[in-house]
């Protein structure tokens, strides 16, 4: 399958007035979750390049820690992935909880870190990022655009980086799923 890179978002539909903020219902972790995978969809090549930013500056300052602490985080995540993919119990779990499951990598990864080399490096090279995209994916309200870009993306139109590593944390599955039975209720 061809991979396909997701449009630049305009910085003005990406970061916007409070108008298009809000704090999500923390009482409706699936609505919330769906909020979450569906901006990290969208937006997903300008948080890489925000990511990116972050990455080279920290990068610069340290070269040797960033690359052993990428490396590490990579590696760890692989680890997770193919551990969920091997036990079903684990399995459960990241699906169940998707939030507990990225802590319990970046948890990893911080003592792995600790253990080889420089702790601030991965607080702010990896760790920072990843925070900041989530903040973002959590607070912005999905316009239209969004709603209809990830629906091409979850039928299997098109798929992207991003869309490649919320498979391997399962959480398109549910989205993917309610779209088949409703194309097959209206067949029907």
């Amino acid at each position: 399958m061809e991979v396909q890179v997701a449009p630049l978002r305009a910085w003005d539909d990406f970061f916007p007035g409070s108008d298009r903020f809000a704090l999500p219902d923390l009482k409706d972790i699936s609505k919330w979750n769906n909020r979450v995978v569906s901006n990290l969809l969208y937006y997903q090549t300008n948080y890489l390049m925000v990511a990116a930013a972050l990455v080279s500056i920290v990068g610069f300052l340290s070269p040797l820690n960033m690359l052993i602490g990428g490396t590490v985080v990579v590696l760890v995540f692989l680890g997770f992935v193919w551990m969920s993919h091997n036990k079903d119990i684990l399995r459960k779990l990241k699906k169940q909880y998707p939030t507990t499951f990225v802590v319990a990598i970046m948890l990893s990864s911080y003592f792995l870190i600790s253990y080889l080399g420089d702790v601030m490096v991965f607080m702010f090279g990896i760790t920072l990022p990843l925070l900041l995209m989530f903040v973002h994916a959590s607070l912005r309200l999905r316009n239209i655009q969004n709603k209809l870009q990830n629906k091409m993306e979850g039928i299997g139109l098109k798929k992207t980086p991003m869309g490649f590593i919320l498979d391997a944390l399962e959480q398109q599955e549910d989205s993917i799923n309610k779209l088949a039975d409703y194309i097959s209720k209206v067949k029907e």
